[in-house]
C-alpha cells in the first residue's frame, strides 16, 4: 500500500472524509466522485458500502488514491443501488494502515437488518470503550476507534436503528461526524460541540451528505445547509429529510484549523467561502506583523491565499518565487538516502531570476516540526534572497489534536518547546511572526476576537483549551495545560 510521503510529514493531516449518497441510480458513482473531492482530507485508504433492493449490501474497500481504486467499471458494477456512504481516511487512532480490515465504512448485521457506518472525528475514551465491550463479549476486527460504534449499537436495546446509533453515540466522547446506512435510510449526526463538519445537498431527487461542500459541487448537488452541532438526520428517497436533536446542547466548538489549512479552499464553511477567509489571514498577519521587504511569496500551496492577502494589505508585490512539482505524487515510496538528502527539492523549486536579492516574505499557513520551513528557507538562501522572513497563517502549534487530526506528540511541536524568538534562531531566518489567536478569529469572522471565558471555536492545538477532557490519553499520562 502506499506509505505517506517522507516530505509531506510536516503538516498537520485530517483524519477523514465521509460522503452518502440517497435516491438516485448508482448511488456508489456519485459516492466515488464525492470522495475523490475529499481526498485531501485522507489519502492512505478509502471505502463504499452500497445497498441495492435485490442484491442487499454490498462494499469495497481499498488503499491508495480514489482515482486509482473507485474508477474501475467492473469494480463499481459491484456496488449497485440507489443508496451508498463512502470514506476516505488517514489514520491517527488504530495502526496506520496496517490493515484492509481498518478501512472505513464499517458494517454491521443486526436483528433488524443491516447497517454502515463511516466516522470522521476521533472517540477520546475510545480505549475504554474497547475494553468494557471486549470484557463483555465484543469481538473486534479492527484496531479503528470507530468499530467501537458499532459494537455500542449492537448491545443497544433500542428498536430500530437509528434509535441504537443515539443510544450509541450518548457513550462516545470526542468528535464525531457520522455518516451511515441502512437497507432505506441515510443517516447523519454530528456531535453535541460540531467540532468537524458535515453538509447536506440536494442532487435530482436524492440527497447527499458530505464532510465539505466542494464534494457536493462536483456531483453537481445543490448545498442545502450545515448539519447543525448534536444533530442528527434520517434521510430517506421518499420521505425527505427528517431532523432531531438527541444530545444535550452545547456550545459550538468547530475545529478553526478547517479554516487555515483542513478545509479545500472552493469550500463554504459557516456561510463563508474559505478562499476568502485564508485571505482575510494574510490581511490580518500582514497587520499585526509588517516588515519591509520586497517580495511575498507563497509556500505553495497552502500558503497561497494568505500570501495573496498579505501582499494586498501591505502593497508589497505578490510572486510565485516558490514552484510546486505537481506530478510528485507516490513516486518516491522507500527513497535511497542519496534521494532523502534532496529534501523538498524533489517537490518543490525555486524561481531563482524572480528570488536573487530580494528581501522575501514566505506565508506559509503552519509549522509544526519545523523540519519544512528550515530546508525551504535554505532553498530560498541558495537562490540567492537577500533576507528570508517567515509569516505562519496560524498560531504556534504546541499542542496535540486528539479530535481526529494526526499531530505529532507534543515534545516533538516546535511551539511547545520554543519562544517565537527561539523557533526564528532554530529556522534561522530574519524574522518570524505568527498570527495572534485574536487576529485568526477577527479573519474567520470574529470582529472582537477570541472569547477567553467561551471560545467561539475549538483551538485546543494552538491554546491547549480542550473542549472534551481526552481521557484515553490523560490515562496514559498526558498532562493538561495547568490553569492560569
Amino acid at each position: 500500500m502506499p506509505l505517506a510521503h517522507p516530505f509531506d510529514d510536516d503538516k498537520l493531516k485530517e483524519e477523514c472524509g465521509v460522503f452518502g449518497v440517497v435516491g438516485v441510480a448508482d448511488a456508489a458513482n456519485f459516492v466515488a466522485l464525492g470522495l475523490h473531492a475529499l481526498q485531501h482530507r485522507g489519502q492512505e485508504a478509502g471505502g463504499i458500502v452500497a445497498h441495492d433492493p435485490e442484491d442487499g449490501f454490498n462494499s469495497a474497500r481499498r488503499f491508495g488514491y480514489v482515482r486509482d481504486n473507485f474508477t474501475s467499471q467492473s469494480l463499481m458494477k459491484t456496488l449497485p443501488g440507489p443508496l451508498a456512504i463512502g470514506h476516505v481516511r488517514y489514520s491517527t487512532a488504530g495502526s496506520k494502515g496496517a490493515a484492509i480490515r481498518d478501512v472505513q465504512p464499517f458494517f454491521g448485521e443486526f436483528s433488524m437488518g443491516g447497517a454502515a457506518i463511516a466516522h470522521n472525528g476521533n472517540i477520546t475514551n475510545a480505549e475504554a470503550l474497547r475494553k468494557e465491550l471486549i470484557e463483555r463479549g465484543s469481538i473486534f476486527q479492527s484496531s479503528s476507534d470507530s468499530e467501537c460504534i458499532i459494537h455500542l449499537m449492537a448491545r443497544s436495546l433500542q428498536r430500530n436503528i437509528p434509535e441504537r446509533m443515539e443510544d450509541a453515540l450518548r457513550r462516545v466522547e470526542g468528535a464525531f461526524s457520522v455518516v451511515a446506512m441502512t437497507r432505506t435510510k441515510l443517516i447523519g449526526v454530528r456531535d453535541p460541540l460540531g467540532v468537524r463538519p458535515l453538509v447536506l445537498g440536494k442532487v435530482g431527487d436524492g440527497w447527499a451528505l458530505s464532510s465539505e461542500t466542494c464534494a457536493l459541487d462536483i456531483i453537481g448537488a445543490e448545498f442545502v445547509r450545515e448539519i447543525a452541532p448534536g444533530e442528527m438526520v434520517v434521510i430517506t428517497a421518499e420521505g425527505g429529510v427528517e431532523s432531531h436533536f438527541p444530545f444535550r446542547q452545547q456550545a459550538s466548538k468547530f475545529c478553526i484549523f478547517e479554516h487555515v489549512y483542513f478545509s479545500r479552499p472552493d469550500s463554504i464553511i459557516g456561510g463563508r467561502s474559505v478562499y476568502e477567509t485564508r485571505r482575510q489571514i494574510g490581511v490580518e498577519l500582514a497587520r499585526e506583523a509588517p516588515v519591509e521587504a520586497d517580495l511575498v511569496c507563497p509556500v505553495p500551496d497552502s500558503g497561497t491565499p494568505a500570501a495573496i492577502g498579505f501582499a494586498h494589505e501591505s502593497g508589497i508585490p505578490f510572486g510565485l518565487g516558490i514552484t510546486r512539482n505537481q506530478y510528485m505524487g507516490r513516486t518516491f515510496i522507500e527513497p535511497t538516502e542519496q534521494i532523502r538528502n534532496m529534501g523538498v527539492r524533489l517537490k518543490l523549486n525555486v524561481n531563482r531570476a524572480l528570488i536573487k536579492d530580494k528581501r522575501v516574505i514566505l506565508v506559509d499557513d503552519s509549522v509544526v516540526r519545523g523540519t519544512t520551513s528550515r530546508k525551504i528557507k535554505e532553498m530560498i538562501l541558495d537562490a540567492g534572497a537577500a533576507e528570508v522572513h517567515f509569516r505562519i497563517a496560524s498560531p504556534p502549534t504546541a499542542w496535540p489534536c486528539f479530535y481526529g487530526v494526526d499531530t505529532p506528540q507534543r515534545e516533538k511541536l516546535l511551539a511547545a518547546t520554543m519562544s517565537e524568538e527561539e523557533m526564528r534562531k532554530h529556522l534561522s531566518v530574519d524574522s518570524l511572526k505568527f498570527i495572534t489567536l485574536d487576529g485568526l478569529y477577527r479573519a474567520v469572522g470574529e470582529a472582537d476576537g477570541r472569547s477567553k471565558s467561551c471560545p467561539q471555536y475549538c483551538d485546543a492545538c494552538f491554546s491547549g483549551e480542550y473542549p472534551v477532557v481526552p481521557s484515553d490519553m490523560i490515562e496514559k499520562g498526558f498532562q493538561l495545560k495547568a490553569a492560569e
